[in-house]
């Protein structure tokens, strides 16, 4: 697959050192740590405060032949205007000051603490945008703004029909330990994160709200209060899918690792859908990666230093060993459901 790098397509870690983000490049560093997405993705600023409003084209002129001295019909494309909205996850880290004070370094103490926290809230937003679990009762599409509007449309609540175009079924339905395979077009043009207008943070916000008087416990009728130091983090984020045929869904894998390494059904037919689905990504698969949990990357990454298989290869990425398929980048998300919905 061809990769081009322009300037109005910049990852998250890109425009945190464009914009002098200081203190918060550490946040960014553990977000893209944290969750290999986020390396990936391309951020670009929303044209509204809490919402993007862009435009999916349907259509594209295709000119008229024509003879000497005959005329040309005008065209214009036909374009559909779609709302995409901006998800608000918040967290407050509290220490208690004695503990941090025993520890012997309050900065570096605290500074420990506040990590694990981003590290929750990367792991939210992997849930958001890769997760639809099946315990068997219940179907939990984490990012579906119909059941919670508070967040933004993830991958599944756009992919979530057998029926849809860029839907792929492998046949290995079980109703308990299904996945899936994403591919995510990265592009400005094509799909990109974004976050609220004028924002010089990139909708990432550190206070550092010092010491305070907390009350511990909230459920019983006198406060018992204790000195914290509290921060508190903000990520503003949201999902824009410019052109839906920049996002695909291999449906219906098993998730086990067996003997043979298999995807629960056919490798051949798993290989055949991941080429079916990248030959039909436009602009020659410019920006693709494949996303899959923990056991499926395993399974490629075996097949990867199998030397009979041609279709993966071990390239050095980001300054460490990656499998690609076909060129394309695989990445662990381990957001990704080890019992997803049925399609």
């Amino acid at each position: 697959m061809t990769e081009f790098n322009t300037r109005d397509q910049l990852t998250l870690d890109q425009l945190a050192k464009r914009t002098n983000f200081g203190a918060l490049q550490s946040i960014v560093e553990v977000l893209l740590t944290t969750e290999e997405w986020m390396q990936d993705a391309v951020w670009v600023q929303a044209n509204q405060p809490m919402s993007h409003i862009t435009t999916q084209r349907t259509s594209v002129p295709k000119g008229t032949w024509r003879s000497i001295n005959e005329g040309v019909s005008p065209e214009a494309s036909s374009t559909n205007q779609i709302t995409e909205g901006i998800g608000i996850l918040e967290a407050y880290s509290r220490v208690d000051v004695l503990l941090a004070k025993l520890s012997g370094n309050v900065n570096e103490f605290r500074s420990g603490e506040d990590k694990a926290f981003i590290q929750g809230l990367a792991q939210e937003l992997s849930k958001v945008m890769f997760t639809a679990d099946n315990d068997g009762d219940t179907v939990t599409i984490y990012g579906d703004t119909q059941l919670d509007v508070a967040r933004f449309n993830g991958l599944p609540a756009r992919l979530d029909d057998a029926g849809l175009f860029n839907v792929y079924d492998a046949g290995a339905i079980t109703n308990t330990d299904d996945t899936s395979i994403y591919i995510v077009q990265w592009g400005k043009d094509k799909v990109h994160m974004t976050y609220p207008k004028g924002s010089p943070t990139m909708g990432i916000v550190h206070d550092n709200l010092g010491e305070q008087t907390i009350n511990v416990m909230t459920t019983v009728a006198t406060p018992l209060l204790m000195q914290a130091l509290v921060s508190h983090f903000k990520v503003n984020a949201g999902l824009v899918v410019r052109d839906d045929r920049c996002i695909r869904r291999i449906s219906s894998l098993r998730t086990e690792i067996g003997a043979t390494y298999s995807f629960g059904c056919s490798t051949a037919t798993v290989h055949h859908k991941l080429i079916e689905a990248l030959n039909a990504l436009p602009y020659q698969g410019e920006g693709a990666r494949i996303y899959c949990n923990n056991n499926t990357k395993t399974q490629m990454d075996i097949f990867a230093v199998d030397k009979t298989n041609v279709l993966y290869t071990i390239n050095d990425w980001g300054g460490r060993p990656t499998t690609m398929f076909r060129g394309v980048p695989v990445r662990r998300v381990d957001a990704i459901g080890s019992r997803e919905v049925p399609l």
